[in-house]
């Protein structure tokens, strides 16, 4: 068993060169733990959370389709979302189930926790799975600046898409692949 991680590094100087709504840009200078100076560019990013939503015989998932300004393309996505001011990852889980699909998540439980790109971003994503009962869907009830597409598909077909990479995101494929490879029975 690999044993934790627990050395950091030495912020000698911090400026502060963008802040947004979700995250912020610094230059650093550190003194890292093998004791070399560096100067990076750091992305502090808001946590978020993915979650795998299956029906209770686990055949059928989930899946959005929304609209990426990263890419400028539309992307197949898991229901995910930043997590609000003292909410944990399963909270915003279950918030972010219901307002991007109009499903209620129960029975949210974590996975893991993934970083998208440490060299430079402090972004991580709690990986979540959960149960929907597929007859009861609400409302959605989207951001201001967000629209998703949001249907249930049978599970198989996203492994298969994770497979041939017509879902490309790395968060769902981190799922998808976590669900398969430690709690799928």
């Amino acid at each position: 068993m690999l044993p934790q991680l627990t050395n950091q590094g030495k912020i000698l100087s911090e400026k502060s060169v963008f802040k947004g709504r979700i995250f912020s840009v610094s230059q650093r200078q550190i003194q890292t733990p093998d004791g070399l100076t560096v100067e990076r560019d750091v992305v502090t990013h808001i946590p978020a959370v993915v979650i795998l939503a299956l029906t209770p015989d686990r055949q059928q998932a989930l899946l959005n389709v929304e609209y990426r300004a990263g890419i400028n393309a539309e992307s197949y996505s898991l229901p995910a979302g930043l997590l609000d001011p003292g909410e944990t990852p399963l909270q915003a889980a279950v918030r972010e189930t219901k307002e991007e699909t109009g499903y209620t998540l129960t029975q949210p439980q974590a996975m893991t926790q993934v970083s998208t790109s440490e060299g430079f971003s402090s972004e991580t994503n709690t990986l979540a799975w959960g149960i929907i009962d597929p007859a009861e869907r609400g409302q959605q009830h989207f951001d201001h600046d967000e629209f998703v597409n949001s249907k249930l598909v049978p599970f198989a077909d996203i492994v298969e898409a994770v497979k041939n990479g017509t879902i490309h995101a790395g968060q769902a494929v981190a799922a998808v692949t976590y669900y398969l490879s430690f709690i799928q029975k």
